[in-house]
């Protein structure tokens, strides 16, 4: 099997940690793996298939030594050195927002539209979506193309790991501190996180929505390829580590029924359906989908205020599928169809 050398862009950090294990665990073909991180890391090391690599400092690496970039290292670092990779050979997946919506890059989720990857070609460099919109549309995509959705509303229950580590650290200090009776200190989230949700992800816009909320509105129309369907989202974070949860209430363009929504996800790459009308009978995210590679769907019912109305609950591992797995997947569909 012909291997590429590859280089994960921002290593040190739970997406790229986590890329790195997902590399090892799919057998990705590697040849020669460089892990990239910034001055302060460069030096030491980390674990990839059982030997020690030490990690190099991004501002002086050479892309041409390798063929396939994942990025996860922030915005700003994708906007200055994701085009000095691509210049210079190597096809970058960015994992970050500053690419996704420029019109000749491609925006993908495998399982929906592998067919855009093709457009890498355009500048080098194609694009991961935003988490929530991933899992949603692995979840939507299939009865989108089976009969049409004309409306989404969802309303997310996002974990801190989506934040990152000081995130998940502020998570457990201010639980610590809750139940041993003092007070809390927030500094990662305007308020306290811990047995609180915060209706607030991302910046606000002058629409009254959030950066994140817009994400989903955008993303989903350029991924469907579909400029007139309807998102309408509310993105709220909640004291939850690993694992994004959705609640979605769509509106088809032809009747549906549970059952055949039913039929359609069991049959849909990426989702397993866990939908049992009995205690316990549905997916959560600590249980389910923590760790997990799949969109997990359940709860799928009429919508008993809209004729053409179907309501689902999906979960999926915010890191694993919502990102660091949606990239190596991209670059898996890359090598076998297009290098």
């Amino acid at each position: 099997m012909k291997k590429y050398d590859v280089a994960v862009v921002g290593a040190t950090g739970a997406v790229g940690q986590a890329m790195i294990k997902i590399l090892e665990q799919r057998q990705f073909p590697v040849g020669n793996v460089h892990l990239l991180a910034s001055s302060r890391s460069a030096g030491s090391t980390l674990k990839f298939a059982g030997k020690d690599i030490v990690i190099e400092d991004l501002a002086e690496f050479d892309f041409s030594k390798v063929q396939i970039g994942l990025f996860s290292a922030g915005g700003d670092i994708s906007a200055e050195f994701a085009p000095k990779a691509a210049a210079a050979g190597c096809i970058v997946i960015d994992n970050t927002s500053h690419f996704r919506m420029d019109k000749d890059i491609p925006l993908v989720v495998p399982e929906v539209n592998p067919e855009a990857i093709a457009d890498y070609k355009n500048r080098g460099i194609i694009a991961n979506p935003n988490c929530s919109t991933i899992q949603m549309l692995v979840a939507l995509a299939p009865i989108h193309a089976a009969v049409g959705i004309e409306r989404i509303n969802v309303a997310t229950y996002q974990a801190v790991s989506g934040t990152g580590a000081p995130a998940i650290e502020e998570l457990k200090a201010q639980s610590k501190a809750i139940l041993e009776g003092e007070e809390t200190e927030a500094k990662v989230y305007p308020k306290q996180i811990a047995f609180n949700v915060l209706p607030h992800i991302d910046v606000f816009q002058e629409n009254g929505y959030t950066k994140e909320e817009m994400k989903m509105v955008l993303e989903t129309k350029k991924i469907l390829g579909d400029e007139a369907v309807l998102v309408n989202p509310t993105c709220v974070r909640v004291p939850v580590i690993y694992g994004h949860s959705e609640a979605l209430h769509i509106e088809t363009k032809k009747p549906l029924t549970p059952a055949e929504a039913t039929a359609i996800l069991a049959k849909a790459p990426g989702v397993k359906v866990l939908d049992e009308q009995k205690d316990g009978g549905y997916a959560t995210p600590a249980i389910e989908s923590e760790g997990d590679d799949y969109t997990w769907v359940s709860r799928i019912r009429q919508d008993i205020s809209h004729p053409r109305g179907l309501n689902l609950w999906c979960v999926s591992d915010n890191v694993r599928k919502g990102a660091a797995l949606n990239s190596i997947q991209i670059a898996e569909y890359l090598i076998n169809h297009y290098l």
